[in-house]
């Protein structure tokens, strides 16, 4: 195993037409969560993904798992709660520049995940593990199972890349986010805030002044993430820039993230440089925002490379 991830993924409901939702009268059901989207991207890379967590015995749970198999990532870790429901969202397109969402997961069957929940043996013997901010804010035993895992990587020599992705709705206060989130960064061996987290974290600063603070704190690899004009990575002893790439028209900004975390994740794994590992986060990143849907953008290796080529020739025209 490659990357094992953990956390929710909920059924996605999408209206058919764009503008306020409470005209909507027909919906799209998809699928959608951080952690499976990134173990969805990378499995397209061609590696293997396994994702822990927990659905409702439900039909979107049975939906859902099914539709992760399908996507090839390892759903054996899975478990199934006859007490608790699927979580659910809703996604609203008010235009290109306005889109909301709005979650239905309050005691979802995810939010019950706790340590016994987790096979240690399973998290050994992958090379990452891949956490998101989101999962400790769903509960405490949410919180606490994140945790263990963690502690399980460093265990057995797992490296923990987490993305803070922070969700404020999910959180009691912006202090609790502040105080869990960077207690796992600290633990965490790379991690990857957008630069609205970094102020959230810090305050108003400086770039770089952001990337000690995330080094102090404790891990070694930051890559700070300004939108469309690119990335910032800092270690030790190096860091640098990499330029986004240029998309003319954003269909759906949501998920961006993930691609690019699974583009870092799976140049790691190439023991690419963290330059070019970036470059090639940023074009998923990039393709993802031209199609609708978490997952549906999420491209193979061919169709980065197409990308790639077709941007660096509309440069050199």
């Amino acid at each position: 195993m490659d990357v094992v991830t953990i956390g929710e993924s909920m059924a996605l409901f999408t209206p058919s037409t764009s503008g306020k939702m409470r005209y909507a009268s027909t919906f799209s059901r998809k699928f959608g969560g951080a952690e499976t989207n990134v173990a969805i991207g990378l499995h397209r890379l061609g590696f293997q993904t396994g994702w822990i967590s927990k659905v409702g015995k439900d039909e979107l749970g049975e939906a859902l798992v099914n539709f992760i198999r399908g996507e090839g990532v390892d759903v054996s870790q899975v478990k199934w709660d006859s007490k608790a429901s699927t979580g659910l969202y809703l996604k609203e397109l008010r235009s290109d520049q306005d889109v909301r969402v709005y979650y239905y997961r309050s005691g979802s069957a995810a939010s019950r995940l706790t340590p016994e929940d987790i096979d240690e043996s399973y998290i050994a013997q992958a090379k990452y593990l891949h956490i998101t901010g989101i999962t400790p804010a769903l509960s405490q035993t949410c919180y606490e199972t994140v945790l263990h895992a963690i502690k399980i990587a460093k265990k057995h020599g797992v490296k923990v890349v987490f993305d803070p992705n922070i969700r404020e709705k999910l959180w009691t206060s912006k202090q609790k986010a502040r105080d869990v989130l960077l207690e796992i960064a600290s633990r965490a061996d790379i991690v990857l805030p957008g630069i609205s987290e970094a102020k959230f974290f810090f305050g108003e600063k400086p770039l770089d002044e952001y990337a000690n603070l995330f080094l102090e704190n404790g891990s070694s690899v930051v890559i700070i993430k300004e939108g469309s004009k690119g990335s910032h990575f800092y270690t030790e002893t190096e860091n640098g820039f990499v330029p986004s790439f240029k998309v003319e028209h954003v269909v759906d900004p949501i998920g961006a993230g993930d691609g690019f975390a699974a583009g870092v994740i799976a140049g790691l794994l190439e023991e690419l440089s963290l330059e070019k590992a970036i470059a090639r986060a940023n074009a998923i990143g990039a393709m993802v925002t031209m199609i609708n849907g978490d997952v549906e953008g999420l491209p193979d290796q061919e169709e980065i490379d197409r990308f790639i080529q077709e941007e660096k020739e509309d440069v050199s025209r």
